[in-house]
């Protein structure tokens, strides 16, 4: 007995004060609920009683009568009577005559008495009591006159069929789901699907823990799950099979729920109205489909989430930024690479902060990455030097991150649509080498990286990059590769595939990978753009009372923070005259490291290549002179092509 698992003593909704609260808020809802219904409608059953009254009178008069007549013991008599069983008829009749004397005696004797009653209801007592004996009467003639068909109140709570699910049910679903090791186990009648303990009610839902046949995994009944909602008669969004990580491959948790995690509404963050949050413990992120609370720890990992557009990602994003903003010793860094605003909300609290896709706002998000690069090695050199007593393991906690001296507090950097920075033909590869660095070697240090990617490919997401992050969250991607460019390599072949999600009927699920020691499907919560303003309000008052308000948020332009400030375009016509109509790119590259070389220094002709093909411009074979004379063709441009691409280029950007 060592060995065996003891059951919980208590429910899980009384381990936790947010599950209490959560079953303590049902409870009051659902009574509040009927008690509302009802009360809207009660002019409607008062009048219901009222019409129904007179019918329950005569039905109540003409029940007594049968009562007094013994009407019941009349289909008796008769079957006797047609048998001719003479003897037994005589017996219930003397039986019948004896009731009939007896209930004839009773009722002239009460009489009388009934009788005095009324009149001194309907003349002596004050009109509250023959108003309450009338309302009395009412009710009870009321309720006895109501149709079988048809009762006094309609239900303010329907209750959905079939709810509980059962071992037979189970077993004909995974027989259906086509795997032939369970439909022949079934078939045979054998035990090939074991239960290893009873079907239990757990949250709002059913878990069973099944032991599968041999050779069958919990990966193959995951990829089935729509056959098994099938199956179960549950829509899909009810289904979540899932392993259990203590046991081996072939253990099945299958946990249904009652209602679909998508129309669970909105939910709300945990710290909405908190007064403030410590980054060193975990950042509430959502529930899961057993309504349990999920977090998401940010010191010492990084972040990536990724998602087909309009599923939630940047949802999720502006979570963990509002649970990094609550904690006063985080500086935040946040680049929104969409420029669509969706962090304006939180500008006020950031110590380095850029919205936008244009060529200057992913300049200031590359240098960024090159100052957050001198950033790791700063702390990496701080902490090194620390007592061993005072920092044993060699990573920042929170009494380092207190010592202001040190510059050691916790540093959030927010990249928001990351593969706008990532594929640029300027800034993305030296920001995918500054990204892997700091993933490697900044999370002991103080540094979080969050990134947020809709375009999960290698050229839009470094390997580097995707390969070591170690907390991942995948809304819904449209195919195997972007999974498990979001989750990690074999994610999709293990059963983690975010492309089960349903677009748009799903935004906000995803799985999240790293956070627990599973794969767990989470419910991100929910925060619109005034929650978020005001829990940026809470930041910045909590800033400014600790002292740690700076850069951004007082209106402070570091020096040397924005990167070059440049127009590609320009640029080229710049070094480019007009009576040179085509020139090689190798010849364009050195002409720019010459007029910008602190940003297009060490360029070459491929280069330009990679530079100007977004613009539409593209290279062509170009005849010329070589430095001796020679005539050859190489790769180049044509300058009338420049021209053309900055005016479509301006007259974008005049008509947005």
């Amino acid at each position: 007995m060592r060995d065996a698992r003891r059951m919980q003593v208590r429910p899980d909704w009384m381990r936790s004060r947010a599950g209490f609260m959560d079953g303590a808020a049902w409870s009051a809802g659902y009574v509040g609920h009927i008690a509302a219904y009802h009360a809207l409608r009660s002019p409607i059953y008062v009048a219901r009683l009222v019409y129904r009254a007179p019918r329950g009178a005569f039905r109540a008069l003409a029940g007594f009568g049968r009562w007094v007549r013994d009407a019941e013991s009349l289909p008796l008599r008769e079957a006797e009577a047609r048998r001719e069983n003479t003897g037994e008829w005589l017996r219930l009749s003397r039986q019948r005559d004896r009731r009939v004397r007896w209930r004839g005696f009773c009722t002239v004797a009460a009489l009388p008495f009934a009788l005095a009653l009324a009149i001194h209801l309907a003349f002596f007592e004050p009109s509250p009591v023959q108003a309450a004996a009338v309302a009395l009467a009412v009710v009870v003639f009321g309720v006895v006159g109501a149709p079988a068909d048809r009762p006094l109140a309609s239900r303010a709570v329907i209750k959905p069929r079939d709810n509980k699910l059962t071992s037979d049910i189970v077993v004909r679903a995974m027989a259906s789901i086509g795997i032939s090791q369970i439909t022949n186990e079934v078939n045979k009648g054998r035990d090939g699907i074991r239960f290893v303990s009873p079907i239990v009610r757990e949250g709002p839902g059913w878990r069973a823990d099944i032991d599968l046949p041999l050779g069958v995994t919990v990966a193959d009944v995951i990829e089935r799950r729509s056959r098994l909602a099938s199956g179960l008669r549950r829509p899909i969004g009810c289904v979540w099979p899932e392993g259990d990580p203590d046991e081996h491959e072939g253990r099945l948790v299958l946990w249904v729920g009652d209602r679909d995690l998508s129309k669970t509404g909105n939910v709300k963050w945990q710290l909405v109205n908190a007064a403030r949050h410590d980054i060193f413990r975990r950042n509430p992120f959502g529930i899961d489909p057993r309504g349990r609370a999920q977090t998401v720890p940010m010191i010492q990992h990084n972040i990536l989430l990724g998602s087909l557009p309009g599923q939630g990602k940047t949802g999720a994003v502006r979570v963990l930024v509002c649970g990094a903003a609550l904690d006063p010793t985080v500086e935040l860094w946040l680049h929104e690479l969409k420029g669509t605003g969706d962090l304006d909300a939180l500008e006020e609290c950031s110590h380095r902060f850029v919205s936008g896709m244009d060529d200057d706002s992913i300049g200031y998000a590359a240098r960024s990455l090159s100052m957050l690069r001198d950033e790791v090695m700063r702390r990496a050199g701080v902490i090194k030097k620390l007592p061993r007593d005072l920092c044993p393991d060699k990573r920042v906690t929170r009494e380092i991150a207190d010592k202001r001296s040190l510059k050691l507090w916790p540093l959030v950097a927010v990249f928001d649509e990351c593969q706008n920075l990532f594929s640029h033909p300027v800034y993305g590869k030296q920001a995918g080498e500054d990204a892997e660095f700091i993933i490697k070697l900044g999370r002991a240090l103080g540094v979080t990286l969050v990134l947020a990617t809709q375009r999960p490919d290698k050229d839009s997401l470094p390997t580097g990059v995707s390969g070591n992050v170690s907390i991942r969250f995948c809304l819904k991607v449209a195919g195997q590769v972007e999974n498990d460019m979001i989750l990690g390599t074999s994610a999709y072949k293990n059963g983690i595939r975010a492309t089960i999600f349903r677009p748009e009927t799903d935004a906000g699920n995803g799985y999240l990978v790293g956070a627990t020691t599973t794969a767990t499907v989470v419910r991100v919560a929910y925060l619109d753009v005034p929650a978020t303003e005001k829990i940026a309000e809470r930041a910045r008052r909590l800033r400014q009372a600790a002292g740690t308000l700076s850069g951004h948020a007082l209106g402070e332009e570091l020096r040397g923070t924005r990167g070059p400030s440049y127009d590609l375009l320009a640029d080229v016509l710049a070094v480019v005259p007009e009576d040179e109509q085509r020139v090689w790119n190798e010849r364009v590259a050195t002409r720019l490291g010459e007029l910008r070389p602190e940003v297009y220094g060490g360029w070459r002709g491929e280069n330009v290549t990679a530079a100007l093909k977004p613009y539409g411009v593209r290279a062509r074979d170009v005849a010329g002179l070589t430095d001796d004379g020679t005539r050859t063709t190489r790769r180049g441009i044509v300058r009338d092509h420049i021209v053309k691409a900055l005016a479509e280029r301006d007259e974008k950007r005049d008509a947005a």
